[in-house]
């Protein structure tokens, strides 16, 4: 099996879960979804940073450590980029790689 077959496993688990695939789509519009200034960053626009994880466990409504699993195991798949900020982390979507993955399912599957 070729290694983007085996990356593709791994993305391929991280959105099987319902609570991952809304937390991607939310983050596509962060500003929208999560407004336009951080809570605890205000400097940091959620379009340039990303999304604090406390923003989007209120969002989805699920308690800190399954959200950060979630977001852990999101991010070594490649569909998110953590930036950390102080004491913070804050989280958005890895636009190539959800291009990747789109091609790969065009022209693969």
């Amino acid at each position: 099996m070729e290694n983007i077959d085996l990356e593709m496993i791994d993305v391929f688990k991280a959105i099987s879960n319902e609570t991952r695939l809304k937390i991607l789509k939310l983050l596509k519009e962060p500003e929208v979804n999560f407004g336009y200034e951080n809570t605890k960053v205000p400097e940091a626009k959620p379009s340039e940073v990303g999304v604090c994880v406390g923003q989007i466990t209120e969002k989805i409504d699920m308690n800190q450590s399954t959200m950060s699993q979630y977001l852990s195991m999101m991010a070594k798949a490649g569909l998110l980029i953590p930036t950390r900020m102080g004491k913070w982390t804050y989280y958005r979507r890895n636009e190539e790689k959800i291009q990747q993955i789109s091609r790969y399912l065009s022209t693969e599957i």
